[in-house]
């Protein structure tokens, strides 16, 4: 199962980038998308049906705001809309299809770039989360946790450990957070395969961040630890440009 994970910032604003014409390139089993700030109904989503997708979706009740989806080319088993938090649901922040044993999760973890209040609940969201994930772990499903985790891990994953190291997704707190994240069973696909620097998932549209590959990686792709040998290969696709994020893959024997 060939699966991406991408913050489309905007789900028709990507289209308008040339998003299907790139989808039908890459051709995934499934994609989750983060950030789609879009109601089903105010898309054209037939040009998703028409490359045999069916397409699942978990927007915010805010319109413009937020919102998750999964299309995929495998009918699952189960569709769970939400995991069960009344705020993280109002902001529709994770959907999760069942295939067999295995739960595909597309997840957009809350930023805290917008003030303190906003961090709070990003903490209190990462407490429930991981809550959530255990709860599934331990009535034996495997898990794949695709999203927009907006936290860097290790100081690999930022351009400027240094001059970041009071920004919000580069918290001591975060990182404690994801360290417990990885020692409790999860896996990074990622650092499987690549423990090289100066791979990035996400740039600022500001000073040519980009273009000048200054970024952070807080776009992940993480499997229960039983999935770890059937993780076949994990990359990013820096050259797919239609947000300022990009696609994160991993392909899993499944």
């Amino acid at each position: 199962m060939k699966i991406i994970s991408y913050n489309v910032n905007g789900l028709r604003s990507a289209m308008n980038k040339g998003l299907v014409t790139w989808l039908q390139e890459e051709n995934p089993d499934v994609i989750c998308f983060q950030e789609i700030k879009a109601h089903k109904e105010n898309v054209d989503f037939k040009q998703f049906e028409d490359l045999g997708y069916e397409t699942f979706w978990y927007p915010a009740q805010k319109k413009g705001y937020s919102g998750v989806a999964i299309f995929s080319k495998r009918k699952p088993d189960a569709v769970t809309y939400g995991s069960g938090f009344e705020q993280s649901d109002f902001e529709g922040r994770a959907l999760t299809l069942t295939f067999g044993n295995t739960k595909v999760i597309s997840a957009y973890f809350p930023s805290g770039t917008s003030g303190d209040e906003r961090q709070t609940y990003k903490y209190q969201w990462l407490a429930e989360f991981f809550d959530y994930i255990e709860a599934l772990k331990k009535v034996g499903h495997s898990v794949i946790v695709c999203g927009d985790y907006n936290i860097c891990h290790k100081p690999i994953d930022i351009h400027n450990p240094v001059s970041n190291k009071n920004s919000s997704g580069f918290l001591p707190e975060e990182r404690a957070w994801m360290d417990k994240w990885f020692d409790n069973g999860l896996i990074d696909t990622f650092r499987i395969y690549n423990q090289d620097p100066h791979h990035y998932s996400w740039w600022s549209y500001r000073a040519n961040a980009r273009a000048n590959n200054k970024g952070w990686r807080i776009d992940y792709i993480s499997v229960t630890a039983d999935l770890q040998s059937k993780v076949k290969s994990a990359t990013i696709l820096p050259e797919a440009n239609h947000s300022d994020h990009c696609p994160v893959v991993a392909e899993i024997e499944l």
